[in-house]
C-alpha cells in the first residue's frame, strides 16, 4: 500500500493558491482513477482505492501546511506503514512553473509543509516536486504561494495535474522513471519526426508567359546645331 499526500491549505479560501497543487494533483488522480468520495479522516480528507494491483490511500491534510505532519503520521499508524511508503506532492519554489521532479529523501528546503512531515516521519519518505516559480524575492514569497494561479498559468497547469494523473500507476508501484515519462507525455509532448523522409521539395516555378522585351530607341548623341545642319544636306 501507497499513502500518497498532496499537501495544501483547506477551504474555498485557499483552493485555487499555488500553494495547493498538491491538493489539485491528488483530485485530479482520484477523478480520474474511479476513486469513491472523500471522506474525513486522521485530521484530513482520504479515499482509497487501487492504481492497477497496488493499492493506495490519497490523502488531503486539513490541519493547514504548518501542521501537515500531524495529520501524515496518524494516517502512516492507522495503516501500520513505514516512511519509504509514504509519497508527498508539495509546491515547489524553486524549479520553474510546470516542471515536475522526483526525489526520495533530502531535507525540507524550508517548506514549511515538509518541515512539519520530517518532525513526524524523518527525512526518508518520497517527494514530488511541483514547480511553481518564484516572485524574486523571499520577502514576497508568502503572498506568492498564498495567491490564485493566473490565467496564464491555465495551460500548463492543467498538463501538469493530468501527466500526475497519468502516472499516478507508475507511482504507486515505485517506478520513478515511468511515472516521469508519463508526466513528460503531457507537459513535453515529442515533436512529429521526420523519419527516414528527404528534405521537402521546393515547389516548382510557376510558368510564366515569356515577357516581350520593349524596343529601346538608341541613345541620340547629335547635338542641336548638328540636327540643324543635317536638315539642309
Amino acid at each position: 500500500m501507497k499513502l500518497i499526500v498532496g499537501l495544501g491549505n483547506p477551504g474555498e479560501k485557499y483552493a485555487r493558491n499555488r500553494h495547493n497543487i498538491g491538493f489539485m494533483a491528488v483530485e485530479q488522480m482520484a477523478a480520474d482513477h474511479g476513486f469513491p468520495a472523500w471522506k474525513g479522516k486522521h485530521q484530513g480528507s482520504v479515499t482509497e482505492g487501487r492504481f492497477g494491483s497496488i493499492r493506495a490511500v490519497l490523502l488531503r491534510p486539513e490541519t493547514f501546511m504548518n501542521k501537515s505532519g500531524d495529520s501524515v503520521a496518524a494516517a502512516m499508524r492507522f495503516y501500520k506503514l513505514e516512511p519509504e511508503d509514504v509519497i508527498v506532492l508539495h509546491d515547489e519554489l524553486d524549479l520553474a512553473p510546470g516542471k515536475v521532479k522526483f526525489k526520495m529523501g533530502g531535507g525540507h528546503a524550508g517548506h514549511n509543509g515538509l518541515r512539519s512531515i520530517h518532525k513526524h516521519l524523518g527525512p526518508n519518505y518520497g517527494r514530488v516536486r511541483l514547480g511553481i516559480g518564484h516572485p524574486g524575492h523571499k520577502d514576497r514569497v508568502p503572498g506568492y504561494v498564498l495567491h490564485d494561479f493566473s490565467k496564464a498559468d491555465a495551460d500548463w497547469l492543467d498538463d501538469v495535474l493530468r501527466g500526475l494523473s497519468d502516472g499516478a500507476p507508475y507511482l504507486a508501484e515505485g517506478d520513478n522513471a515511468k511515472f516521469m515519462n508519463a508526466v513528460s507525455l503531457r507537459t513535453a509532448p515529442a515533436r512529429p519526426s521526420t523519419g527516414t523522409k528527404g528534405p521537402a521539395k521546393a515547389a516548382a516555378p510557376t510558368a510564366q508567359a515569356p515577357q516581350t522585351k520593349e524596343p529601346t530607341e538608341p541613345h541620340d548623341k547629335q547635338s542641336a546645331l548638328q540636327k540643324l545642319m543635317a536638315r539642309f544636306k
